[in-house]
């Protein structure tokens, strides 16, 4: 039977008065979706799988193997943030290119591969430019290149589209949900948009203070919220 993709095995993580008490389980080559209002604990529960935070207890699992202990650039895992994590001096290739290698020392392979994850995501032509001579969606889509040249079997999504319009936000969905498919990456995405789930997500989780109160398959979760604070969440009657 396949490992988990991702597997967050009873994490406890305390700040001050705050606490997160959470376990999740991401299957192999699926989106799970983590939904939850401000300050659930969704963006903190992604800090703790990419190791840019500690638990207190518990286990980081890829693939069977615990990363628990690991920094975030040993972990084989991709994180793409709302906040695009672009260098403003550096130019749309050379962004890209620091996935493959961070001192830009790179072989023609790499240059090629770089070259064409951004054909991949729409930018021929713009390779040279600098972040601010890009839109915000380009800019996303920079980043997603980022991402696609790491080939990290699990990808995390820190609400990345939420500053852009339906739309475009839409594609940017369905572009990183064709990497995944053509990958099998595992992708656990955070959002409070319950249709972001819909769209990609095979399976979603609801987090409310820290804990993960409710979880299943996503049009079964959202269709028949078990609990009051999920239809609280959704605006929908409880389905007891």
């Amino acid at each position: 039977m396949p490992h988990p993709g991702l597997e967050l095995r009873n994490l406890s993580f305390d700040f001050g008065p705050w606490s997160l008490r959470a376990s999740l389980t991401a299957e192999p080559g699926h989106v799970t979706a983590v939904l939850g209002a401000s300050g659930a604990g969704k963006s903190t529960l992604l800090a703790l799988a990419a190791g840019f935070e500690r638990p207190d207890a518990g286990q980081v699992r890829v693939h069977g193997e615990t990363v628990t202990n690991l920094p975030p650039a040993r972990r084989p895992v991709a994180t793409l943030f709302q906040e695009h994590n672009l260098f403003a001096h550096l130019t749309a290739f050379q962004n890209v290119a620091l996935g493959l290698d961070p001192g830009l020392r790179l072989t023609e392979d790499q240059r090629r591969c770089a070259t064409a994850a951004l054909s991949r995501v729409g930018l021929d032509g713009k390779e040279s430019r600098l972040p601010r001579a890009l839109s915000g969606g380009e800019r996303q889509r920079v980043a997603i290149a980022r991402t696609l040249v790491m080939r990290r079997p699990v990808l995390l999504l820190d609400e990345p589209f939420a500053a852009l319009g339906p739309s475009l936000r839409r594609n940017m969905l369905d572009l990183v949900d064709g990497f995944r498919r053509d990958q099998g990456m595992t992708v656990v995405m955070v959002t409070h948009d319950p249709a972001d789930a819909r769209r990609i997500a095979e399976s979603a989780a609801f987090m409310h203070d820290g804990r993960i109160l409710s979880s299943g398959p996503t049009a079964e979760l959202l269709d028949n919220p078990r609990i009051p604070e999920l239809a609280d969440y959704l605006g929908v009657p409880h389905t007891p």
